[in-house]
């Protein structure tokens, strides 16, 4: 099966490498050439447009930062809906706004192309070791098909309901992880002010009901004042205001994740807009004049 790969970034790249090493074909397009030549030194196939692709794949991945990309990739001049054959299937792997998920959904499937929206939690640690979680919003007729396909990017591939469904719960799970390391970081500052080793206190809780997944992979890199990015601030930037924008138009009040939201705007005013998320604790840090770091 010769798969379609868009968008070759910090995400894109690791998982197409995966994609090669399960066995698939593969043809890639990225704006940027410097990766698609990675990959094509690889093993795999460049196109010259997203229409190029989808012509030569049964199934095209999407990769890329937010809706309007997809948008444009997939429904525009030159793009996936002009090459796609009947009965192929675009998966779309970026964290995107869930009506706009269906509204491409609902375009591709007029042309009797099917379509899945399938974010990614994990950063690009568990993208380079094929350890993601995929969140799959769609028909389970084209969620059986793709699985495999999925699964050799993944260790977690879940279909939670019809097109939409995937990106709405990408966007609680950044809720999630935002609040955490907010919540995280006001501890740690609290504990370095208080005079008490935060590496102490990492070890104390994490056994207990403080215990997460974000505090064993964020606690160690801030005590190492590591913040090269796994996943930058501006990218949460960008899936919390599609968490607001869906909020509202839901009705649904969310002011913990506004309040964050504004801590993330003042780091990127600061300068640190392309630093991991794990950077929140620097907001923190900068108003109680201390550093989370290893004793």
């Amino acid at each position: 099966m010769k798969i379609g790969f868009i968008g070759l970034g910090i995400m894109g790249k690791p998982m197409s490498r995966n994609l090669l090493k399960a066995g698939y074909q593969l043809v890639v397009f990225n704006r940027s050439k410097g990766a698609v030549n990675e990959l094509v030194a690889a093993g795999a196939y460049a196109a010259a447009n997203p229409r190029e692709v989808a012509e030569q794949a049964e199934i095209v991945i999407t990769m890329l930062p937010n809706s309007p990309h997809v948008r444009e990739v997939v429904l525009g001049e030159a793009g996936v809906i002009e090459g796609a054959a009947k009965g192929s299937v675009v998966i779309d792997m970026s964290s995107i706004a869930p009506l706009v998920s269906r509204e491409i959904a609902a375009r591709l499937g007029e042309k009797g192309i099917g379509m899945l929206d399938a974010p990614v939690s994990g950063g690009e640690p568990k993208a380079i070791d094929g350890t993601l979680s995929v969140m799959v919003g769609g028909k389970k007729e084209i969620f059986d098909k793709c699985y495999p396909v999925m699964k050799a990017m993944a260790s977690s591939v879940v279909l939670v309901g019809s097109a939409g469904a995937g990106n709405v719960v990408k966007l609680a799970n950044q809720i999630i992880v935002a609040l955490n390391i907010a919540a995280m970081s006001e501890a740690l500052v609290l504990a370095v002010k208080a005079g008490v080793d935060p590496d102490l206190v990492y070890h104390a809780v994490r056994g207990g009901l403080a215990g997460s997944a974000v505090l064993d992979a964020k606690a160690p890199l801030i005590m190492d004042r590591k913040f090269n990015p796994g996943f930058r601030i501006d990218l949460h930037i960008k899936d919390l205001n599609n968490v607001l924008e869906t909020s509202h138009s839901v009705g649904v009040p969310l002011q913990l994740t506004a309040s964050v939201m504004e801590i993330m705007q003042a780091l990127k005013v600061d300068g640190l807009g392309d630093a991991d998320h794990g950077s929140l604790v620097r907001y923190y840090e900068k108003m109680a004049g201390i550093e989370v770091k290893r004793h």
